[in-house]
Formats: structure tokens, sequence, C-alpha cells
């Protein structure tokens, strides 16, 4: 039976540490070999398990006791395995699955990142470019379409998961219309044209996003009246006029693709627009490890990074919003609401 040490000394502690590919590795593999979906809410004997998701019994077992040195799968003293509340998060099923940002955060190009931190940090800039020979989303789109869709996947997951609480929050009972910026699927504007019956609203992001957008949405939906599909790129030009801006997970890119962003909204929106801008942060927040770490991936693929509230206070302020309000949306995101000033 496999049991997670408790309080190691530091030395063990940075030896696991040094070993996080090993386990970052290990939940990638069963996401990607569908182990917990495979593991029903009985236990199983690892050769059970691999027969149902076609792999060898013995280095399956090797890597179940792996994860569950960190909690994920747990094994009995028979030997057998059982789900726990984290591997049920790499169902496909479960309505609050990660297994899609799981293989998100351990894609191929990552592994190929990761060693260049220390480049990163010396100057200050992605190393992708390097790299590939071409700016992320670029080299994303037409070099690795396949870590693309993982990508669309996993942020359609996020936005799945916080549309609810981001449109119980928001009171845009003034507005007449609201548009979702780098919106996905359309998640947000779905859930607030749900929220307010009289309210339109559109969802800009990039051709290859939108074309996925949500039924609902599109032609023949029962949201398709009150909503407009826009494909572009929001760094270049937002071209849609709304009562109310949403932008939401986007800002976390080069300070000067985020000032294009924010110039492009004001200058879209005019004055008196509202403009809500949601993030997960460095600062005030639950979730550190996990906001820190997207912070540094953030630095290897875009040359962005995560904020404080002090530094999105001073993004805001510095495209020229007046900062009216900062509230929390749920335990890992914030939402920062301002207006463009008459």
């Amino acid at each position: 039976m496999t049991t997670a040490p408790t309080a190691p000394p530091p030395s063990m502690r940075l030896r696991e540490l040094v070993f996080g590919a090993a386990c970052a590795a290990a939940v990638r593999a069963a996401a990607r070999l569908g182990v917990a979906d495979a593991l029903g809410d009985a236990p199983m004997a690892a050769e059970d398990l691999a027969a149902a998701v076609k792999t060898e019994p013995k280095p399956l077992r090797r890597l179940l006791r792996a994860l569950s040195c960190y909690g994920v799968f747990a094994e009995e003293g028979d030997g057998t395995f059982t789900h726990t509340d984290m591997s049920r998060l790499l169902r496909e099923d479960d309505p609050h699955s990660l297994r899609d940002i799981a293989l998100w955060c351990t894609e191929p190009w990552t592994w190929d990142a990761w060693p260049r931190l220390d480049e990163a940090v010396r100057t200050g800039r992605n190393v992708v470019q390097d790299l590939y020979g071409k700016e992320f989303f670029e080299y994303l789109n037409e070099d690795a379409p396949q870590s693309a869709d993982v990508f669309n996947r996993a942020m359609t997951t996020s936005s799945e998961q916080s549309a609810r609480d981001v449109a119980a929050l928001l009171d845009l009972s003034g507005c007449a219309s609201v548009a979702d910026l780098g919106g996905g699927q359309g998640h947000v504007v779905a859930c607030l044209l749900d929220k307010y019956p009289r309210m339109h609203g559109s969802l800009l992001d990039l051709p290859r996003v939108v074309e996925n957008a949500l039924p609902r949405l599109r032609e023949g939906g029962d949201l398709a009246d009150r909503a407009r599909i826009v494909p572009g790129d929001v760094r270049a030009a937002v071209p849609v006029k709304a009562d109310a801006y949403v932008i939401k997970n986007i800002l976390e890119w080069d300070d000067e693709s985020t000032a294009r962003l924010l110039g492009n909204v004001i200058a879209a929106g005019g004055p008196g627009t509202r403009v809500v801008v949601i993030e997960n942060l460095v600062d005030d927040t639950p979730s550190m490890r996990f906001s820190t770490a997207m912070d540094l991936l953030l630095l290897l693929n875009v040359g962005g990074a995560k904020h404080t509230t002090d530094s999105m206070v001073s993004r805001l302020t510095g495209a020229g919003l007046v900062v009216d309000d900062i509230r929390p949306v749920n335990p890992y995101l914030h939402a920062f609401d301002c207006h463009v000033p008459q």
C-alpha cells in the first residue's frame, strides 16, 4: 500500500521538487491513457485496469503507485486502486473535470520551454520565439494544431466552470449590450444573455476559436437572435461597440499587447463605457502555487505575466481606465470593474 509521507525534511523535499517533472508526466500519462475514466466506484486491480486501458500491468501499477503518493488515486491494502477527489477530476465526465487543463499544462512544447527558464529570467523575454522561430500562438496554430486544440478545450473547460460565477457577480442591468473579448466559445456571454433576456451580446475571438462557438449562439440556437459572433484578434482591433466589455484571463501577454488591447477597447467603446477585467492573481489568492507556476509559464511562452492587484491596477489606469471596484469572483478569480472616463 502506498502512503504519502508527511512533513519530509528539507533535503528530501528538495529532492521531491526537482523530480516535479515526473509527477507532471505521470498526471499527463494517466489523463492520456484514460485511467480515471476506466476506474469506476469499486476498487480495481492494476491488471484489470491495464486490460481496460490497453497497457502493460506492471508499468501501470508503477504509474498508479507514483500518483498515489500525491493523492491522485489511492492504493488499498490488498493492492487494488480506488479514486480520490483529485483523480476524479481527470475523468472526462466529471462536471469539474481538469483533464484538458492537465494536458494543456504538460503539452510537448512545455517540455522544450521549461529548461530555458533561466534564460527567460535573465532576459525577461519569452523563449518560444527562439525555439520555434515564431510567436507562440502563431506556432501553436500553424505548427502544433493538436496542442492548439488542447488549449482551446482547456480554455473552454475553464470558462465553463467560471462563467456562471462571473454572470452571478456582474450587475449589467443598465446595459443593453455586452461584448466578451477573447471569450473562447462564448460561455460567459451566453450566461449573461441568460441572465438578461433583453441584452444583446458579441463574442470576439480568433477565427479558429469562434468557428466552434456554442451552438446556442450560432444560427438556429436559442440565443442567436441576440448574439453576434465576430472573428478577429483583439490585439489588432475591437470592431464591436457595446455598453460593457468583459475581458477574462487574457491580459497576461507582454505589456505592449496588453496596452494595445486596452487601447482598442477604449477606442471602440468611447467615454462612459464599462470595462470588466477578470483575472487570477499572484496575490490575495489561496491558489498561489498554481498561479505562480502559470506566471512562469507565461514568461516562457508569450513573455507575459500573471498580475498582482497593484500591477493590474497600474496597467488599467495606465491605459486610461478608471478602476471603480475590485471584487473576488470565486476563490481564484478577481474582477476589476472599470469605466472609460468622460
